[in-house]
C-alpha cells in the first residue's frame, strides 16, 4: 500500500506546479501589471471560494451592525488585495528597493538605533496590505534580522516562496521553540526581529480583540520585556499596485509593574488594540479568512451557521 507520505507528495506536486507557473508568469510582468492581474483574479474568483464563509463570520463578529452591501464590498476588496499579494511575491525585491519609489517609510528615524546595530529591537505588524514587505524591508535595512513565518503546508510551495522572501537576506524561521531561541539570539546581537501578531495561536495568551477573547501570540511582549528591547508597531498600507506605506510608530511603553505574566498580558492586549484600530480604518486590507477566535465564540454568536 502507498504510504501516507507518498500520497501527500502526490498531492503537493500539482499544487507546486500551479504555484510555479503562476510565479513565473507574474515575474514576467512589470510589478504594477502583475499586481493588477492578481487583484482582478482575486476579486473575480475569491468571493466564490469556501474560505469566504469564514471571512463573513469574522466580519459579523467584529462589526455586528455592518450592512450586507458593505460586507460584500469588504469581502471583494479583501480578495482583491490577497490576489495582489500572491502576484507581488516575485517583485518583493523591487518593492523594497529604495530607488524604486514603491515603499514610503514614515518615521524611519525611530528605527535608526536598530538599523545601525546600536540596539536590538522588535518590529511587529499584522496581515495587512502586503505583510511580506515588513520582513523583506527589515532584512534589507538591518544589519541582522529574524522573521517568524508560517510556511504553506505544501513543502514544495514553501521552498518556492522562500526564494522570494529571501531576496534581501535575513533569516526566516517557523514559530515554535527554535523561533524563540533565534529571536533572543538576534536581539542579543543587536538585530531586528520582525513578527506578525494577528493569527490565532493555540497556546497563546487570551486577550481581547474586537471585544472578544482571542488567543494571541505573546512572543513580542515576552521578548521585549525580557530583553528590555524597543517594540515598534509598523503599519503597512497599500497605496497602489505594488506600492505601500510603512508607518513606524513610537516604541511601546513597557509595563513596569506586576508579575511577568501580567505585564505580558497588558502589552499583548495593547498590541491587539493597536491592530484593531488599523483594521477598523482599512478593513478591506486585512486577511479576514482565517479563524481568529475560538470555535465556541462563533457558536455562541450564532455565526457557525453562516
Amino acid at each position: 500500500m502507498m504510504r501516507m507520505a507518498d500520497l501527500k507528495t502526490l498531492r503537493w506536486v500539482p499544487e507546486f506546479a500551479g504555484a510555479w507557473i503562476w510565479m513565473r508568469a507574474m515575474a514576467a510582468l512589470p510589478p504594477d501589471t502583475a499586481s493588477n492581474v492578481g487583484g482582478w483574479l482575486g476579486r473575480t474568483v475569491g468571493p466564490r471560494l469556501p474560505f469566504t464563509r469564514m471571512a463573513r463570520r469574522n466580519l459579523r463578529l467584529a462589526f455586528p451592525d455592518l450592512a450586507p452591501e458593505r460586507e460584500a464590498r469588504i469581502v471583494r476588496a479583501m480578495w482583491d488585495n490577497l490576489g495582489r499579494v500572491a502576484a507581488e511575491y516575485p517583485h518583493l525585491g523591487a518593492i523594497v528597493d529604495p530607488d524604486a519609489d514603491r515603499l514610503e517609510v514614515v518615521g524611519q528615524e525611530r528605527l535608526e538605533p536598530l538599523l545601525a546595530g546600536q540596539t536590538g529591537g522588535i518590529c511587529w505588524s499584522g496581515h495587512l496590505a502586503n505583510w511580506e514587505v515588513l520582513a523583506v524591508a527589515a532584512a534589507q535595512r538591518a544589519r541582522a534580522s529574524v522573521t517568524v513565518v508560517r510556511d504553506p503546508n505544501n513543502g514544495f510551495v514553501a521552498r518556492l516562496i522562500e526564494r522570494y522572501r529571501a531576496v534581501a537576506g535575513g533569516r526566516r524561521v517557523p514559530k515554535g521553540r527554535e523561533a524563540g531561541h533565534l529571536m533572543l539570539q538576534c536581539l542579543r546581537h543587536k538585530g531586528v526581529v520582525a513578527i506578525l501578531l494577528d493569527q490565532r495561536m493555540s497556546d497563546g495568551v487570551v486577550v481581547p480583540f474586537f471585544g472578544h477573547d482571542a488567543q494571541t501570540p505573546p512572543a513580542a511582549a515576552m521578548m521585549g520585556l525580557r530583553m528590555k528591547a524597543p517594540i515598534h508597531p509598523i503599519r503597512i498600507e497599500r497605496t497602489g499596485p505594488a506600492r505601500f506605506r510603512a508607518t513606524v510608530q513610537p516604541a511601546m511603553q513597557l509595563p513596569a509593574e506586576g508579575t511577568m505574566h501580567d505585564r505580558v498580558l497588558a502589552l499583548t492586549a495593547e498590541c491587539n488594540r493597536i491592530l484593531e484600530t488599523w483594521i477598523r480604518e482599512r478593513p478591506e486590507e486585512w486577511m479576514w479568512m482565517h479563524r481568529r477566535w475560538p470555535k465556541d465564540t462563533y457558536r455562541e454568536l450564532g455565526l457557525d451557521r453562516i
